[in-house]
């Protein structure tokens, strides 16, 4: 059902600790934080499953009060089956108890072209707009935060440029998707982070990918970058995006940051979790996006593993940074 408008204690929050420049475009769609109570805690993630599934374990209680019961946010791709229901019953779930979910939609042909981790996707460009058109119908008058397509905007340098044509045509269309569909959510662009892709060429990929459409764009997904870093980074992004007649505010994925980056990305060690999920903290939001724990890939400290498994050692010694 679609809630009428109230103002909240998240609503207020957000009013005054969001730097005035991040707010000067104008949202695409009603603002989800103002008609819920706060973030979503899926009692059915990866780390609760776990905790759930293991309550003599020494590490059981470390996960479950320091990651479990935080909020985060839930992912879906091809694995999804059904996209609709997927996401309706997930979105459906929040919004029973009146709070605000997190989703991530993961699904593009051909994503993590540069990685390699997490390769898969959608069979055609097709298939994507259909599934994409399905998730945003699935919200429908839902309030949700919706972070499309992690990697997409960096990975151009791994792709031709018929398939960087596809890919921000895909991207241009689900935003226009979220925008018709889902009006009380807010969708962001993946845009990287302050390592990968300068400012002003991101600027330009995420213009061309229909930012303008967008309620704004999302740094840091699954990496490792200090919170600063990050907005430093957002904040020149923002900038850039002025040339083309616009700006976006931006969120930033604090789940893995707490120890900065090592100069690696799949499951380095030594990392810690970050600011958990929050309005402001310099940028629109700090959310937990990646899931602690989560492995990147086989690769690293998760060495045997696949792109996201729950690795619950991994997850221990996150939450003390060693």
């Amino acid at each position: 059902m679609k809630r009428p408008s109230r103002p909240r204690v998240l609503a207020a929050a957000l009013a005054l600790v969001v730097p005035a420049v991040l707010l000067a475009a104008p949202a695409a769609h009603a603002d989800p934080v103002s008609q819920t109570s706060g973030f979503y805690v899926n009692p059915n993630s990866s780390p609760a499953a776990w905790v759930a599934a293991n309550p003599g374990d020494g590490r059981a209680a470390a996960i479950r009060t320091q990651i479990a019961q935080k909020p985060m946010a839930s992912w879906f791709g091809n694995w999804s089956g059904d996209i609709g229901g997927a996401v309706g019953r997930y979105v459906g779930a929040a919004d029973a108890v009146d709070k605000l979910p997190l989703l991530v939609a993961y699904n593009l042909p051909g994503r993590d072209a540069c990685g390699g981790h997490s390769g898969g996707g959608a069979g055609s460009v097709g298939a994507y707009d259909a599934w994409i058109a399905s998730f945003a119908a699935a919200i429908g008058n839902r309030p949700a935060v919706v972070v499309l397509e992690p990697d997409s905007l960096g990975d151009f340098n791994c792709m031709s440029q018929a398939q960087i044509n596809d890919r921000v045509g895909m991207l241009s269309r689900a935003v226009g998707q979220f925008r018709s569909k889902a009006p009380n959510a807010w969708a962001y662009l993946d845009a990287g982070n302050s390592g990968w892709v300068d400012a002003a060429t991101m600027a330009q990929r995420l213009n061309s990918a229909g930012a303008a459409n967008a309620h704004g764009f999302a740094l840091n997904v699954s990496n490792y970058f200090t919170t600063g870093e990050n907005a430093n980074y957002g904040n020149r992004v923002a900038s850039e995006l002025r040339r083309f007649g616009y700006s976006k505010p931006f969120v930033i994925d604090t789940s893995r940051n707490g120890n900065g980056s090592n100069g690696q990305w799949c499951n380095p060690a030594g990392r810690r979790i970050g600011t958990p999920t929050q309005l402001g903290g310099g940028a629109e939001m700090l959310l937990w996006l990646k899931t602690p724990g989560e492995s990147d890939g086989n690769c690293g400290v998760g060495s045997g593993s696949s792109a996201g498994q729950f690795l619950p050692e991994v997850a221990y010694k996150m939450i003390y940074g060693y």
